[in-house]
């Protein structure tokens, strides 16, 4: 036995190698340390779905898959040839993905892998997920076409079943279409010709990728929605191939303690009682576990497990007639870092796992409690350890289509004690008239309603998402009142931040939102804060380029520059020690540019490749602290 174990070790140990040499990461580019750590014959192994467990009859694809580039055509056909392998799940232009290379508009990028599905995976249905492919992709298994899908920024799976063949070896291509910046669909912060604010293409798979074993009924989602004040949360279970008889069970759990269960018919709207609740909140961010499961005639067909956080959001005046932001009923200052999530060697990717905890956890460390993911999703485990670190997010919209926008910031500020008005930011009361929507084909209008509600449908059961932003400086910027509107009725549990420092529609969205830098500074509260809650969605940008940590050795850039940390932080603490006025007049949050630099912006926290953290730790820690004062709202 000890020697049938360890030659199957040293078989794996063996292949393992084998596909490690077969790869490397370009060239020419910085680093995170956590490069090193990727094992090309095994790349983000972790379970990529923790909204939704199921204990086995799971297999991860990521790894070296063959790739080719060919120029647009109509012809879909798979190639019989490829050009070398590419590792999954980092995108082609990426130093990760061991290619480095642009696809662009006029061409079409494949993948090709042949994968091994055993008869253990065969029985009942099986799955195929894609956490992310940008942006459009078609899938290929055994040469036949098994689905399509549109949108670079939600997963979505196929039931490949009926293509799969006799025995285990099967072949899975994908084919990619990705316009970047030259089509109408979302694209985010990336462009054919990167430049300041604008960073690096994204083509292709950039998410994990996975095969799923289900029943032929089984379980496709959930949907939890908590009632802090009625102590119910409201499930829905949306079940493929439910028969008549059939029977939903659900339970919620405080570790090994059933606090709840309910069965019904259906999953339409289920609602469980919980009675005195552990709250979410920033400081204990308490999950219960949710068991759900098919029952039929008594035997249970499937399961799966979800979790919860039991919070609320919402708005309410102080005692002084300003609307503030509410955490569970309770005024929570909500301060944090804008976040964009890119990386120098994966881009869109994190490295690792622990690359990708590592950013939520040193956000934590600096004493900050909210992140505003811009301009972009994380995968799934993004959003967990969110949730389970305690950090409360504003999710927006990834833009697109923007060109042709007219942007003017019409805001009356206020700022604080003994400080002026720039000139670059003589900003105005609201004029009827100079608000501007740009004018989008219908397509692309279709592209961003599709996308946006597949995103908040993605993310609806994490409780640390507490706002959602479906618009940033204009970008793309259209039929504001009706998007708006919708987004807010569509998920009614979140507040909505419609035009974060972009042409504002006075009263349409329940915050407004300005962007001043380098700031603080704040929306007028006489003008704006009986009805809207006042936020600062983005200020700062003090920018230190560090040697030896730069993306390019020339063109870096922050929206004011420093030599040195001394002189950062001085000015950093300035600023923050201003905050608190602003707080008493009616400031709800504010967003410091940024978590770390991106591409040729050095205004980051840390340096890019997160080498290098710019301020003291523990000193940052405690001057925030001034911000979460509870004395500061009357």
């Amino acid at each position: 036995m000890k020697k049938t174990v360890w030659s199957l070790f040293f078989v794996a140990a063996v292949s393992a190698a084998n596909v490690n040499a077969q790869w490397k990461p370009v060239e020419g580019k910085i680093k995170t340390r956590w490069a090193e750590k990727v094992n090309a014959a095994n790349p983000l192994p972790e379970y990529p779905r923790p909204q939704l467990t199921r204990s086995n009859n799971w297999k991860n694809l990521n790894g070296l898959w063959q790739y080719t580039v060919l120029p647009k055509s109509d012809a879909d056909a798979v190639p019989a040839q490829y050009n070398g392998n590419i590792l999954v799940p980092y995108a082609i232009e990426s130093a990760l993905s061991g290619v480095g290379r642009t696809v662009g508009k006029d061409s079409i990028l494949w993948y090709n892998r042949t994968v091994e599905i055993p008869a253990s995976m065969r029985k009942g249905r099986v799955l195929l997920h894609f956490g992310a492919v940008d942006w459009a992709a078609q899938i290929y298994v055994n040469g036949i076409k098994v689905g399509a899908h549109e949108g670079g920024y939600d997963p979505f799976s196929i039931d490949i079943t009926e293509a799969l063949k006799k025995g285990a070896s099967q072949s899975i291509a994908v084919r990619v279409w990705d316009p970047t910046d030259e089509g109408p669909q979302p694209a985010g912060k990336q462009v054919k010709n990167p430049h300041g604010i604008w960073y690096t293409p994204v083509t292709g798979i950039w998410q994990t990728v996975w095969l799923e074993n289900v029943p032929g009924t089984y379980i496709r989602s959930t949907k939890q929605t908590p009632d802090v004040d009625q102590q119910q949360l409201q499930v829905s279970v949306n079940v493929v191939d439910l028969q008549p008889g059939d029977e939903i069970s659900i339970s919620a759990w405080d570790g090994k303690k059933q606090v709840a269960s309910q069965t019904a018919a259906d999953g339409n709207n289920i609602m469980l009682r919980i009675p005195d609740p552990k709250l979410w909140s920033t400081q204990t961010p308490f999950l219960y576990d949710l068991k759900v499961a098919v029952k039929r005639k008594g035997k249970i067909i499937d399961e799966a497990g979800s979790y919860f956080g039991m919070r609320k959001i919402s708005m309410a005046k102080d005692a002084s007639g300003i609307q503030r932001m509410m955490l569970n009923n309770q005024f929570l200052f909500q301060y944090g870092p804008l976040d964009q999530g890119w990386w120098p060697d994966g881009l869109y990717t994190a490295p690792t796992d622990e690359a990708l905890k590592f950013d939520i956890e040193q956000t934590k460390a600096l004493g900050f409690n909210m992140i505003r993911k811009h301009i972009k999703i994380e995968p799934a485990r993004w959003y967990y350890y969110c949730d389970k670190l305690g950090i409360v997010v504003w999710q927006d919209m990834p833009s697109g289509d923007r060109g042709g926008n007219i942007w003017s910031q019409q805001l009356r500020v206020k700022m604080p004690e003994g400080k002026k008005v720039d000139d670059a930011h003589q900003l105005k009361s609201q004029v009827p008239g100079l608000v501007f929507d740009r004018n989008r084909s219908a397509a692309s209008e279709a592209i961003y309603r599709k996308e946006w509600k597949a995103i908040m449908d993605e993310l609806h059961n994490y409780p640390s998402i507490v706002v959602w932003v479906p618009f940033n400086e204009a970008w793309g910027q259209f039929k504001t009142k009706e998007i708006v509107e919708w987004t807010m009725q569509y998920d009614p549990s979140r507040l909505v931040n419609g035009m974060s420092g972009g042409n504002f529609f006075i009263g349409v969205s329940p915050v407004v939102d300005l962007h001043y830098y380098p700031g603080p500074s704040m929306p007028d509260p006489e003008v704006y804060g009986q009805n809207q809650i006042l936020v600062l969605g983005e200020f700062g940008g003090l920018g230190l380029p560090v040697k030896e940590h730069l993306w390019l050795d020339k063109g870096n850039w922050g929206y004011r520059s420093f030599d040195d940390n001394e002189k950062l932080f001085a000015q950093y603490s300035e600023m923050i020690r201003s905050i608190p006025d602003l707080i008493k007049w009616g400031l709800s949050a504010a967003v410091y540019t940024q978590t770390t630099d991106v591409e040729i912006e050095t205004n980051g926290l840390f340096t890019y490749d997160r080498k290098v953290l710019k301020f003291p730790m523990e000193k940052m820690f405690q001057l925030h602290q001034l911000l979460y004062n509870k004395a500061l709202v009357p």
